[in-house]
């Protein structure tokens, strides 16, 4: 069986690749608001902006991209999906305005979440024998790669050599992945009929999976938006120490997709349950002890590794439910997880707003776990598994 697994692993990291690059261009603006700011002369609410039209493009747009793309092959959707994310990012670097900038941020985005959507049920058809999650998990490490070493080398080069140097060479990732996927993708045979797509949103397993990721990410971004303030007003820690930090919970990411895809080749319910609950837990006690810089520091890199182990458990459980016509689904939960980013960093925003504090927004992220939780354990419990395992396939 590892003979079999080992020659999916290079169409695998292509995957990766791109993951990679479409990681980097989603988070990396952050770093270069300023200076995008000033060089469009427009303010920083504005530039702001770039970053939530980036989510919602990713939310919504990516399901219509997906349908449209419902009948072509899956192996000729991702590599036109890579081509449209390379022309997005060259649309980027050249962009003489803010709204053609703007423009050029969504025809991007329309790629992330129909790439890994697809990307995720290709993945899975590649996969050795009950090693699909783990398949799955290999693709999106590029995307917590990303968090640990894209973002922080394109800012490096944002603030070097200009913020249009950084989508060039965002541009350059995704013409390696672009190759890498001609000359590596094999064929997959995989269902592109959009009717059939359709016809499998009506399990309730599916939503109550989307359900479960959208509240997962509004749960992660609601604390991760603001983890920068949180960690110098209320762990101490040193302005200067952050990034340190951030780092280690980068690591932490990383090490939570591959807890996430072992899990979910193993039991992937009743283990999505505990880490929920798990996730909650966590965040009450940052809130509770978080208050110096060494447990602060602990505390959220086990934060990031339960938060970021949800994603692979989802999306292959996702996939397994509509694993007759899984692309849209698998999309839909990409566009699941974006949907939560807006609107956990949106409900921190209000609370601030409405003078709940820094303190309050562990405690917000808590309350969102434990309903995702809840979620969790109905489509667990209350709803049967689609499949169960008969004695005879258990004995071949």
């Amino acid at each position: 069986m590892a003979d079999a697994a080992r020659p999916a692993k290079a169409p695998l990291v292509a995957l990766a690749v791109a993951a990679f690059g479409i990681g980097t261009t989603e988070f990396v603006i952050m770093g270069m608001l300023p200076e995008v700011a000033a060089d469009l002369h427009v303010g920083l609410p504005a530039a702001g902006l770039l970053v939530s039209s980036y989510a919602l493009g990713v939310a919504f747009g990516g399901p219509v991209l997906a349908a449209l793309l419902a009948r072509v092959p899956a192996r000729a959707t991702l590599v036109g999906l890579m081509a449209l994310f390379i022309a997005g990012n060259l649309g980027c670097a050249i962009a003489p305005t803010y709204t053609l900038l703007m423009l050029a941020r969504i025809v991007t985005a329309l790629c992330h979440a129909a790439f890994f959507g697809t990307g995720a049920v290709v993945a899975a058809r590649l996969a050795a024998p009950g090693r699909s999650a783990q398949a799955i998990a290999l693709m999106i490490s590029g995307l917590t790669i990303a968090n640990v070493i894209g973002v922080p080398l394109g800012t490096f080069i944002g603030q070097a050599a200009g913020w249009r140097a950084t989508f060039l060479a965002v541009a350059g990732i995704g013409v390696v992945a672009f190759l890498g996927m001609v000359r590596l993708l094999p064929p997959v045979a995989v269902a592109r009929d959009l009717v059939a797509e359709v016809r499998v949103l009506k399990a309730p397993q599916v939503w109550l999976t989307l359900a479960i990721s959208t509240l997962a990410s509004t749960s992660m971004f609601g604390f991760f938006t603001y983890i920068t303030p949180i960690l110098t007003k209320l762990g101490e820690v040193a302005k200067g120490d952050v990034g340190y930090v951030l780092l280690a919970v980068g690591i932490g990411l990383t090490a939570g997709n591959y807890l996430g895809a072992r899990l979910a080749d193993w039991r992937a319910g009743p283990s999505l349950v505990a880490i929920l609950a798990g996730v909650a837990t966590i965040l009450l006690i940052f809130a509770a002890f978080g208050r110096t810089p060494w447990s602060a520091t602990v505390i959220v890199t086990l934060w990031g590794i339960l938060a970021f182990a949800v994603c692979a458990i989802t999306q292959a459980m996702v996939v397994e439910a509509a694993s007759a016509a899984p692309n849209l689904a698998s999309t839909l939960n990409i566009s699941a997880f974006n949907l939560g980013n807006a609107i956990g960093a949106g409900a921190s925003a209000a609370a601030l707003s409405a003078g709940w504090g820094l303190a309050a927004i562990p405690l917000v992220a808590a309350s969102v776990a434990a309903l995702a939780a809840t979620v969790a354990i109905i489509a667990v419990v209350v709803v049967k598994r689609p499949r169960k395992t008969s004695r005879t396939e258990a004995a071949g």
